[in-house]
């Protein structure tokens, strides 16, 4: 996807040939002397070959707020590099819920447009405007002549790669660890035999794939509510109608 389709109101997944401002906005001009992302931050320290290609190649892309830079389904045909402004990155769930991945800041570039165009693959996600956003766009050819000739470039991208895979995980985890109490409330009533469940901590935990502390710490809370009670081995379930009251809310 190339984010002047959102800018322009071109069909989704063409080509354009140069850029064109928003038609509300004022034209954007060329930028042929060495732009100010190349002059502090990370791209600063690329080698001078490296820099040529990008002023040869950059093209200044502006989206106010509000605006898509790519939607799921889109094809990527351009590097990007944000110089001014913030991109929420995000997919939103069956039911309607939006969960932000990462965002995308001054300085910064998006993982999941380098991925794109590193495979192939179309976005997954939806790339929004938080804030009037200032960019520059590389086209694909430079963006893979700057990994193949370019060290330091390709040191940018990849540690890119391995700090959002590190945000990713955390949020996974952060997503999961918040439905582990429902999901163990909802599997303390369905596996009661006559109200007792035979089932240790650490086996709990490994039924819900969390870890036995989080089950501790959530059956303790129960425990405190008089929905259930503990003892070594096993739990006794006093109160199914408000565990599965809490499951469903």
């Amino acid at each position: 996807m190339v984010w002047e389709i959102m800018v322009t109101r071109m069909p989704v997944g063409a080509k354009p040939n140069r850029p064109v401002a928003a038609p509300s906005a004022a034209p954007v001009p060329a930028t042929p002397s060495v732009p100010a992302v190349l002059q502090s931050g990370a791209l600063a320290g690329l080698e001078d070959r490296a820099k040529d290609i990008i002023v040869k190649s950059m093209q200044p892309l502006k989206i106010p707020v509000g605006g898509k830079l790519f939607r799921p389904g889109d094809q990527c045909f351009n590097f990007l590099v944000v110089k001014d402004g913030s991109v929420k990155v995000l997919v939103t769930t069956e039911t309607g819920r939006e969960i932000v991945l990462y965002r995308v800041k001054a300085g910064e570039t998006c993982v999941l447009t380098s991925a794109c165009l590193l495979s192939g693959a179309v976005y997954d996600a939806e790339g929004v405007a938080e804030t009037d956003v200032d960019a520059v766009i590389l086209p694909k050819p430079a963006f893979e002549d700057l990994l193949a000739t370019s060290p330091r470039f390709r040191h940018f991208v990849f540690s890119s790669y391995g700090m959002r895979l590190h945000d990713l995980v955390a949020l996974l985890q952060e997503i999961t660890v918040k439905q582990v109490d429902k999901r163990l409330a909802r599997h303390l009533v369905s596996g009661t035999a006559a109200g007792v469940i035979e089932k240790t901590h650490q086996e709990l935990a490994n039924d819900l794939n969390t870890a036995r502390e989080v089950v501790s710490r959530l059956l303790q809370d129960f425990a405190e509510r008089g929905w259930v009670e503990t003892g070594r081995g096993s739990i006794l379930v006093k109160d199914g109608k408000a565990l599965e009251a809490f499951a469903a809310g």
